[in-house]
């Protein structure tokens, strides 16, 4: 069959290629394809801004329009060269090699992938188009995701929650602060990310710059090199490398979105827990149909598929950052295959957030069954009494409230407020007492 959205076999460019199809501009065949090209091309830019070569300014800007106008044809092109060599850098090489021919400095040709292995451009191609999808689609789609976050615990910021520990009530809280314990989770770890640089391995066949230092012994190849990849392609070039990259740092993102995921992950059970304890109810949406056989239903939906899909994405981060770092010896070729999948795991991320944030925008606060269980537990300022009568030094307090509240009966205003009644202890303590419920007590944060 021909491949569409109905034939592919991965969800990812089927079911979900919606949702995903923005980021086949950095993980695609083509978009490694043309981030080689990118590199090839600065590599020879750089080399004659070094003088190694003088290049003709008509020949710059028609190589830059190479760049520029790279399209889905000049990759099949590279794909057909790739079928005669089997080799996917040396058919970019060939190809750019053609480009100068075109623009009629083919004496020049041979300064294209000059000293270079295949992994001196993978190793910069792959860390840099992973970059850009970090910091120009992933990022800003969780930080949108926080700030839609935020907005909800601003506007909950005062509504009174029964907390439950172990599953069973306990001290009420916000609902507004619970949203910001998953707000500051996310802002701690994109700190961390953000401090794990780029990294690159350029420095020929096994790291040493050999074809480079035996062709021009007087260059200092490591400053050269070092110029390069951080000043010209934006990443951090490792200094001691086999014929790859370390991976080290990229397994360290690896991890450091998996933390992310998990995070979400537990934001997702929570929600749906708390839906369905009936805190939320759910917008619905003409002509949609919640179970096929059971007409009432309007299911969360969209946080179970973010936790889904965020499970998938964890799985395949978890085995990219075991892999990656660990090569026989001087290189073997487990690496190449491995890394094509790098997008999968980013692509179940990117349907996640989407289906986050659409099930966030529908959810509907139901305060009366949240102030109706608050009401309905009075037993939870137990903790609040029996705090104030050990201020007031009055004996065993924390025994009285535990032989009040435990067992099968219920505790309601009354009961608690008997119990108040029966201490012996002054007017105004009694008075105070009462002033507690578990509509107030819920402590206090910081400001946001």
């Amino acid at each position: 069959m021909e491949l569409n959205n109905l034939t592919a076999i991965s969800p990812i460019d089927g079911r979900y290629r919606r949702q995903t199809s923005h980021l086949d501009e950095y993980f695609s065949e083509y978009a490694l394809i043309k981030y080689r090209v990118l590199v090839e091309i600065e590599y020879f830019f750089f080399l004659a801004d070094k003088r190694f070569f003088k290049l003709p300014i008509k020949a710059r800007t028609a190589l830059k329009a190479v760049l520029t106008n790279f399209s889905v044809a000049d990759a099949q092109s590279i794909k057909q060269i790739e079928s005669i060599t089997n080799h996917d850098v040396k058919a970019v090489e060939y190809f750019l090699k053609e480009q100068l021919d075109k623009a009629g400095i083919g004496e020049l040709k041979e300064w294209i992938h000059f000293g270079l292995t295949s992994q001196d451009i993978n190793n910069t191609s792959i860390p840099l188009s992973w970059k850009h999808a970090m910091e120009q689609e992933w990022l800003p789609s969780l930080i949108n995701l926080q700030s839609q976050l935020r907005s909800l615990a601003k506007a909950w910021k005062n509504v009174p929650l029964l907390a439950r520990t172990h599953g069973q009530t306990a001290s009420p809280t916000k609902l507004g602060k619970e949203l910001m314990v998953f707000i500051e989770r996310i802002d701690n770890q994109i700190q961390l990310f953000s401090q794990v640089p780029y990294a690159a391995k350029f420095g020929g066949a096994t790291g040493n710059f050999n074809a480079h230092q035996v062709a021009y012994p007087k260059k200092n190849w490591v400053a050269l090199g070092n110029e390069f990849v951080d000043q010209r392609l934006g990443l951090q070039r490792m200094q001691f490398t086999t014929q790859i990259e370390h991976y080290d740092n990229l397994a360290a993102q690896f991890d450091g979105l998996k933390r992310i995921n998990t995070i979400l992950i537990d934001l997702c059970r929570d929600i749906w827990t708390y839906i369905s304890m009936d805190y939320f109810k759910q917008k619905t949406k003409a002509g949609e149909v919640g179970s096929s056989a059971m007409p009432h239903k309007v299911n969360p939906i969209d946080f179970e598929n973010a936790e889904g899909n965020l499970g998938m994405a964890n799985a395949l981060l978890e085995h990219l950052s075991a892999k990656l770092p660990i090569s026989r010896l001087q290189r073997d070729l487990t690496d190449s295959t491995v890394l094509r999948n790098i997008g999968v795991p980013v692509s179940h991320i990117a349907i996640a957030m989407k289906s986050l944030e659409k099930g966030l925008n529908k959810l509907v606060l139901n305060e009366t069954k949240i102030r109706e269980d608050l009401d309905n537990n009075w037993a939870v300022v137990a903790e609040a009494i029996q705090t104030i009568l050990r201020r007031e030094k009055y004996p065993n307090p924390y025994e009285a409230l535990k032989d009040l509240t435990r067992g099968n009966h219920k505790i309601d205003k009354a009961s608690m407020h008997a119990f108040i009644n029966g201490l012996k202890i002054s007017a105004a303590l009694k008075k105070e007492l009462k002033a507690i419920s578990p509509m107030n007590y819920t402590g206090v944060n910081p400001n946001y």
